[in-house]
């Protein structure tokens, strides 16, 4: 599927060492002022080459072009184009994969499903692809801020054993891993560096928080929230499990251990441990949403690695060209974007069922 979502629909598509890559932005409310820098501040924070721990590979991601649908800096109710060009596209370093499987990647799965494969652009499994999704992300961003007061905060939560013990919003712009516990920080940065040195790479978790939400967000039966969360956390990429409220400490716990019972303080009802994460029977109250992801370690590692080639030969195989030797930071606004979209989604779609 090359679209995602029911109102607030985004579809992506172009490829990803090619000359351009492009989002179409579909059912956006009219009339709407779009601040243009705020769209590149937010591609700024995705691009390659942000730090020696990311690719050094340069692109210009900031520079993108509106193709329709945008009058007067506003929205017009119809599609929205938005196009990237590639300034650094170098295809011909992946010749050497014309006949072989990168392991951990979609070389072999590609052929199986499609019988057909081009190595040079690598179609839609690259990370390269999220490009589209931040540019959405930008635009809803705004708007959930500006309409109902909605913002997001992703951050990396633990790297190996450091984790944050304390979360400061202020701090995630001003290191180069987007964590959010100063005092960690520099730990979790050498860590990395270490790994990165030896050719390897590393497990990650980012958390995220969606701070005030509306009360009223679901869709019943299979529209919950958490299953809607987890679907658009889980089609990106580098995620493999996805996780709210109490995590999965709460095995060990019984009901009378986990359970939350209600308080007031005359202005507001609220929980003493918010173990269920304020998403009552998967719909959300009007406290926080807080979600973790599990991010894989990078799969091209300049490492030798054992793999095969078409005619089933087992070989080694290294790369030789420019990737992240830690995505990490670069992974923290597509977390956010991805959230941003569901939500305002879901808002719009309650809202078309009430007029």
């Amino acid at each position: 599927m090359n679209s995602h979502w029911r109102i607030f629909t985004i579809t992506t598509f172009w490829e990803s060492h090619w000359n351009a890559l492009w989002v179409v932005i579909d059912w956006m409310p009219a009339n709407f002022k779009i601040n243009f820098e705020n769209i590149a501040y937010e591609l700024g924070r995705r691009k390659p080459g942000q730090s020696h721990i990311t690719t050094w590979r340069k692109e210009l991601d900031e520079e993108f072009e509106v193709l329709s649908w945008i009058f007067e800096w506003k929205s017009t109710w119809h599609p929205i184009s938005i196009i990237v060009k590639n300034s650094n596209q170098k295809s011909w370093d992946y010749d050497n994969l014309k006949d072989l499987y990168r392991p951990n990647h979609a070389d072999l799965t590609y052929d199986l499903k499609y019988w057909i494969r081009d190595h040079r652009w690598w179609w839609r499994s690259s990370w390269r692809e999220t490009l589209s999704r931040v540019i959405a992300w930008a635009i809803a961003k705004q708007y959930l801020k500006e309409k109902f007061w909605i913002e997001f905060y992703a951050f990396t939560s633990q790297v190996w054993e450091y984790k944050n013990q304390k979360i400061d919003y202020d701090f995630i712009e001003k290191n180069i891993l987007r964590t959010a516990d100063k005092d960690i920080s520099w730990n979790m940065i050498k860590y990395v560096e270490d790994i990165a040195s030896k050719w390897n790479s590393v497990w990650w978790i980012i958390e995220c928080h969606i701070k005030n939400p509306p009360s009223w967000l679901w869709e019943p039966v299979f529209g919950k929230i958490k299953s809607i969360l987890a679907s658009s956390m889980l089609s990106i990429g580098w995620v493999l499990w996805f996780e709210y409220g109490a995590w999965f400490n709460t095995i060990n716990l019984t009901w009378i251990d986990y359970n939350e019972w209600f308080e007031s303080d005359w202005l507001k009802i609220s929980s003493a441990h918010n173990n269920y994460n304020w998403v009552l029977w998967w719909i959300t109250t009007w406290e926080d949403i807080i979600f973790r992801v599990a991010i894989k370690p990078t799969s091209s590692i300049y490492t030798k690695q054992k793999t095969v080639d078409k005619n089933l030969n087992e070989i080694d195989f290294q790369i030789s060209w420019r990737h992240d030797p830690c995505i990490l930071p670069r992974v923290v606004p597509v977390i956010e974007s991805m959230a941003a979209i569901d939500i305002l989604d879901l808002i719009l779609l309650n809202n078309a069922k009430k007029y």
